[in-house]
């Protein structure tokens, strides 16, 4: 059965006096039953010191970790009855995948019969029953990330925990294993959270994402929630890719209407009350037109196949459009860009917080 999982006031320092680094400052989060989180942040965020705190590898400062609803803070990490999925596959060389799936069950004394009808039922589950008799040696890298998740699934965890585990497959194989794992969590059901710094992984697989930056979350929310209205220009510029463009101004409020002034430019924009502001836009909501009053040179043209991003110099910064292979652009042409406006963003300037 699901199990949904509480963190509470979490936070992490190393060192002591002066030389205290605070690593997590105070997270709190909850998950829902059944629930596929995303932890993601760049390097040094402090979302693998938390997953490695909720697996019990790490214990918190301050702060409280509950599990269906149990304290396991100071409980070992064999006893908070998690499965963990790491980078390194960790397989056991001289072992068959058979045996690897099935080491942690032989461990708890679990019956042979049980054992082995429990190893088919998550090879049929990852499509790796021809591969039971062989060894990781043997295995492809996507392969052998296969046997590490049926290892964890055969235990009918309440929680699994995965800290990158695609990092070491090449592009290809990282689509196909996402694509593998959100297949195995919607056949399982079982509480998930999830580390990256990848912001395609977390788009993709999570049902609710926590973007962490310097030991905070800064926005918990849907993929649709962070994407289209990010709390801040950090979230912004870090989800999406390409990430959102942000451009400084002034706005000008004149209640139904308003104006956004910005360097060679005013825009008719319905702006915040705020006068230093920061326009956000994503590059799918900028259209390249002949005659936009906002003008600027094409300097970089990138086709991607279904989509062609166009590089636009203007006055105060370089603007990001998407647009349709169709659009023919070249550098050095002279463009117009045309906003949406119902999909701007408006941030704080000073702070950097959603307005």
């Amino acid at each position: 059965m699901a199990s949904a999982l509480h963190v509470s006031g979490i936070r992490k320092t190393f060192g002591k006096g002066d030389k205290m680094v605070e690593v997590l400052k105070r997270i709190d989060i909850d998950v829902a039953p059944g629930e596929f989180l995303i932890l993601v942040g760049p390097s040094g965020c402090g979302k693998s010191t938390l997953l490695n705190i909720i697996a019990g590898l790490d214990d918190p400062t301050e702060g409280e970790i509950r599990i269906a609803d149990r304290n396991v803070v100071g409980v070992p990490p064999a006893a908070r009855d998690i499965a963990m999925v790491f980078q390194s596959y960790a397989l056991y060389p001289t072992m068959s995948v058979a045996e690897n799936i099935g080491f942690a069950l032989e461990m708890r004394k679990v019956p042979k019969a049980d054992r082995d009808k429990r190893i088919n039922e998550v090879a049929t589950m990852l499509q790796i029953t021809h591969l039971l008799d062989r060894r990781p040696a043997q295995l492809s890298g996507g392969q052998r990330q296969r046997v590490a998740m049926g290892r964890a699934l055969a235990r009918k965890p309440q929680l699994f925990l995965f800290d990158e585990p695609l990092s070491n497959l090449d592009a290809k194989l990282r689509v196909e294993m996402r694509a593998e794992i959100k297949r195995l969590h919607q056949l399982s059901g079982i509480t998930s959270v999830y580390v990256t710094h990848d912001q395609i992984e977390a788009m993709t697989l999570g049902s609710r994402i926590a973007v962490m930056k310097d030991g905070l979350v800064q926005q918990l929310g849907t993929p649709d929630d962070i994407y289209s209205r990010p709390a801040n220009t950090y979230v912004a510029s870090f989800i999406g890719s390409p990430t959102m463009n942000l451009i400084a101004g002034r706005a000008r409020n004149d209640g139904a209407t308003g104006t956004f002034d910005i360097q060679g430019a005013s825009l008719p924009l319905k702006c915040p009350s705020q006068s230093e502001a920061v326009l956000g836009m994503r590059p799918e909501h900028i259209t390249l037109t002949s005659d936009a009053p906002w003008r600027g040179e094409v300097s970089v043209v990138e086709p991607t196949g279904a989509d062609t991003y166009v590089v636009v110099r203007t006055g105060f910064g370089d603007i990001t459009v998407r647009t349709s292979p169709q659009v023919k652009a070249r550098p050095g042409d002279a463009v117009g860009l045309q906003l949406s406006p119902e999909h701007a963003n408006w941030f704080d300037a000073a702070s950097g917080a959603r307005l």
